[in-house]
């Protein structure tokens, strides 16, 4: 019986397109699986073209695969996975595969291949982007796992990958919860892209008195140069998108609450765990929350703020280029961030992750896919050991062409009492970057004064308190000053 190379495990929507895109790659026999036989039933029914092998019971699922058996997990994040894994272990044996193809939290990945490999069966935590269309015709995959598993996974998962410049968008990226942990960062920066890219939306309707129709037009304009990239191009698309019902822009009759799946937060949380700043998809996820808090913002509408006019742009043209090009630095600053993120990741779980690879990956299939990611890969290659990637020459070189507008465009924003929330905090934390000094000189000395917190000092070695309920005298201390 065992004729399949690869099963799936769970065939919703994502699972059931991962699986004909698997069924559709020359050498590939999928064996399929599904709690409720029904589901199962109406793929194998609606694409005999695929050849599935359908599997009632999840032995029958087993005995179908070819050893070492290949199995990926296609369900719902949480206790269905562990369900669905706990099933695959009791008919699997050592040396065979579990593939969490989900969004799984990076920590319950480590907890997984933990616990799975005492059995001597591999589990790998895959990140898979691309949504819908990338499961059918080709995602970015960023598997994790042993380097045992990656060899009989690594030929499957190339034949299903998006391509991009002749290279399949997908690589081992490191052991037990890398994969996800990256994938985790990649929904991250796509928070903080899409949050930037709604921001330029609103700052130029506001400030030109654009249509959507007209800005549609701007944005399909700027997909053919820098900017190019997925998430331009399908904003022209719902841009100009006109609702059938009213004959209004779509845009205007959606309502302004954006919901989250939780992997933006997830990635904010993790790196103020790590103690690293993602400023630009944090206020991404937060300008999320805020529009989600219909209450507030209802009792918060007749705030006083601008008048109507205080801020219309003398030149909309100029206006419009300076927002392309905030947008264009911005978006560098949350990439940048979100590479800061998988270094620290990668040093605090002991990962080799290798960031130009990364960049590569995201080139296709993926939702964040864009032009830029090339020279994210050349920075990477050209300086492995680069501390920030926006210090890269091809990135300054950006911002010195970027920063006036950048500033300009905030400043517009803050004058007009628009909302610019990832406009701002990145122009903020590119500041902080590059600032000689910063007050937080200062905020050590309060901590100090209230809590004998301690500091250092520029112009010698130690560690140092100011007695400040006595004679304030400097003592060195042993404390620490974090």
């Amino acid at each position: 019986m065992a004729q399949a190379n690869i099963g799936v495990v769970g065939l919703a929507v994502m699972g059931s397109n991962l699986a004909r895109n698997l069924a559709s790659r020359e050498g590939n026999t999928v064996a399929v699986y599904n709690r409720t036989w029904a589901r199962t039933e109406t793929l194998i029914d609606e694409h005999p073209e695929a050849g599935f092998i359908p599997a009632k019971t999840i032995q029958e699922f087993a005995d179908s695969l070819a050893k070492p058996r290949t199995a990926i997990i296609m369900v719902q994040a949480g206790k269905g996975t562990d369900a669905v894994i706990d099933e695959l272990v009791a008919v699997f044996e050592p040396g065979d595969i579990i593939v969490d193809g989900g969004n799984a939290l990076f920590t319950d990945t480590i907890r997984r291949e933990a616990a799975v490999r005492e059995t001597g069966i591999n589990f790998v935590g895959a990140g898979i982007s691309g949504g819908e269309e990338g499961a059918l015709n080709g995602p970015s995959i960023m598997p994790g796992g042993s380097a045992e598993a990656w060899q009989t996974l690594g030929p499957i998962l190339k034949s299903i990958a998006a391509v991009a410049e002749g290279e399949p968008c997908v690589t081992h990226v490191g052991t037990d919860g890398a994969g996800h942990f990256v994938k985790m960062i990649h929904n991250g920066i796509e928070y903080a892209d899409m949050q930037l890219i709604a921001e330029a939306y609103d700052l130029i309707r506001r400030g030109t008195g654009k249509s959507p129709a007209e800005i549609a037009d701007i944005f399909a304009e700027w997909n053919k140069g820098e900017l190019e990239s997925y998430l331009i191009e399908i904003t022209a698309e719902v841009l100009k998108q006109v609702d059938a019902e009213t004959g209004k822009p779509l845009v205007d009759v959606i309502l302004d609450q954006a919901g989250s799946k939780g992997t933006g937060v997830w990635t904010v949380q993790t790196s103020l765990d790590l103690g690293i700043p993602v400023s630009g998809i944090a206020e991404a996820v937060f300008a999320r929350s805020l529009s989600s808090k219909p209450a507030q913002r209802a009792a918060a509408s007749s705030l006083p703020g601008p008048s109507e006019d205080a801020f219309k742009p003398a030149d909309p043209e100029a206006f419009i280029e300076g927002v392309r090009l905030a947008l264009y630095a911005s978006k560098v600053i949350a990439y940048s961030q979100g590479f800061d993120a998988i270094v620290a990741g990668a040093e605090q779980y002991g990962w080799d992750i290798k960031k130009g690879d990364i960049a590569k990956i995201w080139r296709g299939g993926c939702i964040i896919r864009a032009r830029f990611l090339n020279r994210i890969t050349e920075a990477y290659a050209e300086n492995p050991g680069l501390v920030a990637l926006v210090t890269a020459p091809f990135f300054v070189d950006v911002m010195a062409k970027a920063q006036t507008a950048w500033r300009n465009v905030v400043a517009d924003a803050a004058h007009a009492g628009i909302p610019a929330p990832a406009f701002s905090s990145s122009l903020a934390y590119y500041d902080g970057l590059r600032a000689d000094r910063l007050p937080a000189a200062l905020v050590q000395g309060q901590r100090d004064f209230f809590g004998a917190h301690t500091y250092k000092r520029v112009d010698k070695e130690g560690t140092f308190h100011t007695l400040w309920s006595g004679d304030r005298s400097e003592i060195e201390s042993e404390g620490s000053s974090h």
